[in-house]
């Protein structure tokens, strides 16, 4: 089908003055509203009265002021005053106007509701003391991100006031902020917290959209977060918990990162809820092809036109505000290579926007952190980015799943692996095949499980997903998920299954912590939660996707061994590089590397491909800029059957420290020293850490 050309005037673009400002702001004599808008004709703003949603005290017109940016200025808009937008405009392909519907001003900072689908802007002050609570601002090689979702985590929480549960104030209650810190993360990364709506289908099935990727409005904080009183009081007071909830977790060193839904909205396809973006300017916000259908790269029935100055300006302002105004410390950005996309709708890693993003002074300092896909053609990209991002690395989860567990499955029934350990040691090593020297090992966002997919426990559980719940027929979710249930489809009392599965639960997280590049740990994993085999609970806001806070002794045991990979990575330097190596020179930030075999002899080139030879051993030797030298030792058995491995001779190391492995139930707290030569017996697919001194 041809595509529309991109329908806009050539414009200074999105950085132009004509896009300052938009939205309210207060002055002395009342509130100006500034709305973008290309092709309409006339623009409405409504004011509605204080306590009833249904009754417009005023009717302002906006006078078109600049290029395609209309403004009114009145005294009646004031902190607190609900509004909207109403827009009139020619019809014809590609434009959606409807002078009756009541619309969300874009760049709202607060909302409010009269029930499903009936919304109003909200004028936000967000007056907040900050006091002298500054960034934890945590240097990348020492980030590691916990992702989770507000409500989930504390919904359960029994140290947690109930009036707090599931809750921006829960999430920064003491007895969340000390799991937390006690954990070893430093950044709490929270699925959307932008407002968002549940799409009519999932309401149908008695489900809702509990993730929260279907974006009402990219400034206002969902109020379903808040406590019931700051719901009460309004969206200034919504606001105001998201803040305190903000300084909390800055106060205890613990930096927050979003996840931010750019690259569609709530607005879905053609026919679907026209609440903001569509109604206000088609043609202008959403991709389209010449006959006015959408062209839908993200699966969500629209994709925003980050092509467009506005959409884009959008998109860079949301990010100002939340960065600054709200002092966020980070941004995931959901299918971001929708927001890449040229006039052609093809991606490239200059996009305008892409490149604001990272240069931009007011977002200076902010981390940003690609989701490298959509849907579209050409929607995979990962190492594609340029310089200043980093990406959720597919790649390194794919690597360390299949050798970890497909692999092993697959050698239960062929008697041998099917490929040998050198991908996998890529990965720990940084991926440095997939990311440039320029951007190195710290560009990689390395996960093995995430909010979709499943569980780090489900994943050592299940063979195939379980997805009937979801009102799908179990054609939802991943198909293929590079899992292995060990013998049995689900629960069992089996004690070797157990064991085992405990046992791959901790060689899962031992790779993710030990890697080099920027660990991201799944919530509730450290206590391998469950979903039951459902690998796409998007839907289900219940105790399958709340965390659950009274585990057994050995989900405690667990959660000490992340304790102590997290701390290891902390205390060794060399785990943690920030530059790959050169074999030709010496980088300053590099973890010099060399491989070995169980023998403890150089690994030889048919080694590293044999898929019957998956032991290996790695030196890692830091170069350090700021930190004292350091140096490691990781072994990495990968085969069902024990073994016994000779510590390699090395110039400069006369022993070696144990601080960890995988085999032990519970970490050790004991530091048995060997010597370069002597043999270590490691336990059927394990590993073992030690200190080379």
């Amino acid at each position: 089908m041809p595509v529309a050309p991109t329908d806009v005037r050539p414009a200074p673009g999105l950085l132009s003055p004509d896009l300052d400002d938009l939205g309210v702001r207060f002055g002395h004599d009342g509130g100006t509203l500034r709305v973008w808008s290309r092709h309409a004709d006339t623009l409405d703003l409504l004011i509605f009265d204080e306590s009833d949603l249904d009754w417009i005290v005023d009717t302002l017109p906006l006078a078109e002021v600049a290029d395609a940016v209309w403004e009114v200025n009145t005294p009646l808009l004031r902190p607190g005053v609900r509004y909207a937008v109403r827009a009139a405009g020619p019809p014809g392909v590609g434009n959606t106007f409807n002078p009756s519907t009541l619309l969300l001003d874009p760049y709202g900072r607060g909302l409010a509701s009269g029930g499903f689908g009936d919304w109003r802007s909200v004028a936000v002050d967000g007056a907040f003391d900050w006091g002298d609570v500054r960034k934890p601002g945590i240097p990348p090689d020492r980030t590691v991100i916990y992702e989770g979702h507000v409500k989930g985590m504390t919904k359960r929480h029994p140290l947690v006031p109930p009036a707090l549960h599931g809750t921006y104030a829960g999430l920064a209650h003491p007895a969340m902020v000390d799991h937390l810190v006690g954990l070893g993360v430093t950044a709490v990364e929270l699925l959307p917290i932008h407002a968002s709506a549940t799409e009519a289908r999932l309401l149908q099935h008695g489900l809702t959209n509990y993730w929260g990727y279907n974006t009402l409005a990219f400034f206002a904080p969902h109020a379903a977060y808040a406590t019931e009183t700051a719901r009460h009081e309004g969206a200034e007071a919504v606001l105001r918990e998201f803040k305190g909830m903000v300084r909390l977790l800055h106060e205890a060193g613990l930096e927050v990162i979003l996840d931010v839904v750019y690259n569609h909205t709530a607005e879905e396809g053609i026919g679907g809820p026209l609440t903001s973006l569509r109604g206000l300017d088609n043609r202008g916000y959403y991709r389209q092809h010449q006959d006015g259908s959408y062209i839908d790269v993200t699966g969500c029935g629209n994709s925003v036109n980050t092509a467009t100055d506005a959409a884009a300006r959008l998109v860079l302002d949301s990010l100002r505000y939340w960065a600054n105004e709200c002092q966020v410390d980070g941004f995931r950005f959901d299918l971001a290579v929708t927001l890449g996309r040229d006039e052609e709708h093809t991606f490239t890693p200059e996009h305008p926007l892409l490149r604001a993003i990272v240069d931009d002074p007011a977002l200076a300092g902010v981390k940003t952190i690609a989701e490298p896909w959509d849907v579209g053609l050409g929607g995979w990209q990962t190492g594609g980015f340029d310089t200043g991002w980093t990406e959720w690395n597919d790649r390194y989860r794919d690597r360390v799943r299949n050798f970890w567990l497909s692999d092993v499955d697959y050698a239960r029934r062929a008697s041998a692996a099917p490929v040998g350990i050198g991908g996998f040691a890529t990965r720990l090593a940084g991926s440095s095949n997939t990311f440039s020297a320029e951007r190195g090992p710290l560009a990689s966002v390395n996960f093995v499980t995430a909010h979709d997919g499943f569980t780090l426990n489900d994943l050592v559980s299940y063979d195939v997903k379980h997805n009937d719940a979801n009102g799908e027929h179990n054609r939802d979710g991943a198909d293929t998920n590079r899992s292995f249930n060990h013998g049995a489809e689900g629960p069992t009392d089996d004690p070797s299954i157990l064991a085992t599965r405990r046992k791959a639960m901790r060689n899962l997280l031992g790779t993710l912590l030990l890697s080099a590049g920027v660990p991201m740990l799944t919530a509730g994993d450290e206590f391998a939660r469950t979903q039951h085999g459902n690998n796409n609970a998007y839907c289900h806001d219940s105790p399958l996707t709340w965390l659950t806070w009274e585990p057994e002794a050995w989900q405690n045991d667990l959660a000490d061994h992340v304790r102590t990979l997290t701390r290891l990575r902390h205390e060794n330097p060399a785990l943690r590089p920030t530059r790959f190596a050169h074999e030709d020179e010496a980088v300053p930030g590099a973890s010099v590397m060399d491989w070995y075999d169980e023998h403890g002899e150089t690994m030889s080139i048919e080694r590293w491909t044999d898929p019957t030879h998956r032991t290996l051993q790695y030196v890692a030797t830091s170069t350090p800029t700021h930190e004292q030298a350091n140096r490691v030792l990781l072994m990495v058995h990968g085969n069902e059957q024990p073994i016994d491995v000779t510590l390699p001779h090395v110039d400069g190391v006369r022993r070696y420290v144990s601080l960890w492995s995988s085999a032990d139930e519970r970490p050790r707290t004991d530091e048995h020293a060997y010597a370069p030569g002597e043999a270590v017996s490691l336990a059927a697919t394990s590993m073992h850490l030690f200190r080379a001194e």
